[in-house]
Order: C-alpha cells, then structure tokens, then sequence
C-alpha cells in the first residue's frame, strides 16, 4: 500500500526528520573540553532520571548543567557546557522547508518532538536567522515539545494525547520518526508509522 494511501494527517518528527542533527558533534565538543569519555558519561547520564526530567519539563537547564557536572572529570562552566550541549544541532534544508509549506494545505500536519528548552531556544534564534520565523509554528497546524507536555515518546500517552487534542483518526495519520522505538510506540497507539533512514528524506515521500 502506498505510504499515503488514505493519509489525512501527518505527525513529523523533527530533529533528524525535519532539521539536521548529529550527536558526534556534540560528543567531539565536550572532548575539546577535555572530557574524553563522553559516551560513556552520556550513557551513563542517560540512566539518570534527570535526562527525561529535562526532555519532559520537570527540571529546568540549570539543575539538568549542575548534575551533568556531576559526570565530567574536570570543571567547567554552564555555559561551555550548553554550547557543547548545542553543537548536534544542524540546518534545516531548504527543500524540507519548503515542502512543510507545500503540503500544509493538503493535510492536516503536526510537529511532535522530544526536545529540552535548551535546544529549542537555540534552534529558535537559527530560525530568525534562516526563515524569519521565531519558532516552528507557522509550518504546522500546532507543534508539540515533550518539555512543554511532560511527556516524552515513544510512550503511548503522548501520541494519544496529541490525537485526542485535534481529534485525529489514528488509522488516517501518519507519523514520520527516525527513531525506531519511536516509531513502534506510535503503532501502539494505533497510528500508521514509518521508520525514516538515512539517506531517506521527507522530500522523498510526497
């Protein structure tokens, strides 16, 4: 069946979906800091219930820098840390700009991402760079950020959350994620999902 077969809705994902992202850049940056080992403090990190407290609002970015602290081997500042925090933030293509803007009157399109405010305030001041946009919302129907939600995919919760907000019917929506387990937790849901892979791009679907 084709993917849009029926379609009437589209939940997109954003960093590695919509924008370009890459989570080495933030490693190489905290190893000019002198913090050799991040992948395993990230990994580490991640096991601490602060990482989804951060991604789904309960913390905010000072206590999430102040505990990260807590797993480099050498003092540095906040705001060295954010910028290393930032580095796996990238572009967003033109071409995926564009298209958002094209298919806007065709389906009913939404955002869904499990981001921190860290992040998007950053990504924001791309934006009005770039676009003349001081956030994503003029490209969709409504964007939802798992910080601003306190909830965070791939739990069902939030994909229900966001199809009962609009009243969406999860067999004629689709949603487009990078991630896999992602992915998986929105057919729990009942949505219909596909797995996007590199070298794969939105531009490519429609």
């Amino acid at each position: 069946m084709n993917l849009l077969s029926g379609i009437k809705n589209i939940i997109f994902d954003f960093g590695g979906v919509i924008i370009n992202i890459n989570y080495f850049l933030t490693r190489d940056a905290f190893a000019q800091l002198g913090i050799e080992n991040f992948d395993e403090i990230y990994s580490q990190f991640k096991q601490n219930p602060v990482f989804d407290k951060f991604e789904t609002g309960e913390i905010g970015e000072k206590e999430f820098f102040s505990e990260l602290k807590k797993y480099t081997p050498v003092s540095i500042g906040q705001s060295a840390l954010k910028e290393a925090w930032n580095a796996m933030l990238l572009d967003f293509p033109k071409p995926n700009y564009e298209l958002l803007k094209q298919i806007k009157g065709k389906y009913r399109t939404f955002l869904l991402s499990n981001t921190n405010e860290t992040h998007l305030e950053y990504y924001f001041k791309k934006l009005e760079v770039w676009y003349k946009m001081d956030s994503m919302d003029s490209l969709f129907e409504k964007t939802y950020y798992s910080c601003r939600l306190n909830l965070r995919k791939p739990n069902v919760d939030i994909f229900e959350y966001v199809l009962q907000n609009n009243n969406l019917n999860p067999e004629k929506t689709l949603f487009i994620d990078d991630s896999l387990q992602h992915v998986e937790g929105a057919r729990m849901a009942g949505l219909r999902a596909h797995h996007l892979v590199k070298p794969e791009n939105i531009t490519n679907i429609f």
